[in-house]
């Protein structure tokens, strides 16, 4: 049986959630951005925006949900939050991208 959820738990939580729907917001405002301009910086920083937050917070969170549950093995969490750091970085890369990148 699950443990009852501690308040800082919950504020962790609430605070990824937020994180991963304020990066969704961005995310989004900069594919409409890309979808004016067709500026190709403006794709790698929306994609490079999501990555980041929301599918790295989403990830990362259903991971943790999995280890809490006792449903990862340490060799699956190892994989897991491989993806979790590569997914981060990959957004970092695109992002770096968007903003060196000249016209």
């Amino acid at each position: 049986m699950l443990e009852t959820i501690r308040p800082i738990e919950l504020a962790v939580g609430l605070l990824a959630a937020g994180a991963t729907l304020v990066g969704l917001y961005i995310g989004y405002q900069a594919f409409r951005a890309w979808g004016r301009h067709r500026d190709p910086s403006m794709r790698a920083l929306a994609l490079g925006l999501i990555l980041l937050t929301a599918v790295t917070y989403s990830t990362s969170f259903v991971g943790t949900v999995l280890i809490h549950l006792r449903l990862l093995s340490l060799p699956q969490q190892d994989w897991f939050w491989l993806a979790v750091h590569a997914s981060q970085f990959a957004g970092l890369a695109l992002i770096a991208y968007a903003l060196h990148r000249r016209p």
